[in-house]
């Protein structure tokens, strides 16, 4: 065979070699879809005070094992302590001012019984007076004179009866739904929920990250001074749009991250995402924005899809970890043994470079 023949026969070789592997990546890009764009993400909480204050205690170090309500650190509890007290002396002050009005209103109401009676009597004696004038037995005067007494002791009634009402309206209502006291009660459970965040506690199982506290520092209500990294572990993957075609939640797929090469993990798809920035159009009056390229071809859209590894590994990935995804949404066996393959070779490829 001439040296033409044989280079003749490689070009034709290769050329079927690119034919074949063409056609495998457009079929398993579609059945088959693997992306390198993928991260472990752990949930991350932000770990701040709800109070402001000096720190006195720090009870883990930095990428130290939490479990949720651990006290990580506490804010000096003395003002607290003194604010609590200082609203059950409101309370007791406003149980006091409910006795004294309760008193000052029996008073009134007292005062009120005797001042009805009064009116009565003046009203009965107007009322004799009235008769003995039309006998003529008694002056127009004696019986102008009791007249005005008879209106002089509604009047007086009548004032003490609206100071009555205006005691019961600075009361409010009697017993423990008195208005008063239920503000002292609040101000005192608002006290006391003060004291106890003096301990701020992990709200998840994890690790302590980004450490940035020691006693003496001061720290303000809703600033964070550390982070948590919980356990719990979710991969997100981006694809193509025209790869996920035949994609669904419960799909099986495969993980591997870059970090453990040869090394893959069996997953699920639990959800693709409704969308991408680019998909949402703010309201704010203007036009659309129209972008211009002057590309032939562009560049595909990806979507975001999450997984579940259905048996996670004994060491979690750290949060952001890059990972290789191969999605296997055929139940065929010979495609599951392409897509083991497949991601086990990127999986090494990822590794080395």
């Amino acid at each position: 065979m001439t040296p033409e023949q044989r280079f003749a026969r490689w070009v034709r070789a290769a050329i079927a070699l690119f034919i074949v592997m063409f056609v495998y990546f457009v079929l398993a890009d579609s059945w088959m879809p693997a992306t390198p764009q993928a991260r472990a993400l752990r949930d991350v909480v932000r770990v701040a005070p709800r109070v402001s204050g000096q720190v006195v205690e720090v009870n883990v170090s930095n990428n130290a094992r939490v479990h949720r309500g651990a006290v990580l650190f506490r804010v000096d509890p003395a003002p607290y302590r003194l604010a609590v007290e200082k609203a059950r002396l409101a309370l007791a002050q406003t149980r006091r001012d409910n006795a004294r009005l309760e008193a000052d209103l029996a008073e009134a109401r007292a005062s009120l019984t005797r001042q009805l009676t009064l009116a009565d009597e003046l009203e009965q004696e107007r009322a004799r007076a009235a008769k003995l004038v039309k006998r003529g037995s008694m002056s127009r005067q004696r019986f102008d004179t009791a007249s005005a007494d008879a209106r002089a002791g509604r009047a007086a009634a009548q004032a003490a009866e609206a100071r009555v009402n205006a005691l019961k309206v600075q009361r409010g209502q009697s017993g423990e739904d008195n208005l008063q006291r239920r503000k002292a009660r609040n101000a005192l459970a608002a006290a006391r929920l003060d004291l106890r965040r003096t301990a701020v506690r992990a709200e998840q199982d994890g690790h302590v990250s980004n450490l940035q506290l020691d006693v003496g520092d001061s720290v303000s209500a809703g600033k964070p001074v550390m982070a948590s990294v919980g356990d719990r572990l979710d991969i997100v993957a981006d694809f193509r749009e025209k790869s996920l075609r035949h994609v669904a939640a419960g799909d099986r797929a495969w993980v591997a991250f870059d970090a453990r090469p040869g090394k893959a993990y069996a997953a699920r798809i639990t959800s693709l995402d409704a969308g991408v920035r680019d998909g949402q159009i703010p309201p704010d009056g203007n036009l659309a924005h129209i972008p211009t390229t002057d590309r032939w071809v562009r560049d595909a859209q990806r979507l975001r899809t999450h997984l579940r590894l259905e048996t996670p590994p004994e060491t979690l990935p750290p949060t952001g970890a890059r990972a290789t995804v191969q999605l296997a949404p055929s139940e065929h066996p010979v495609a599951h043994a392409l897509a083991r393959a497949q991601v086990w070779l990127l999986s090494f490829s990822h590794h080395v470079y």
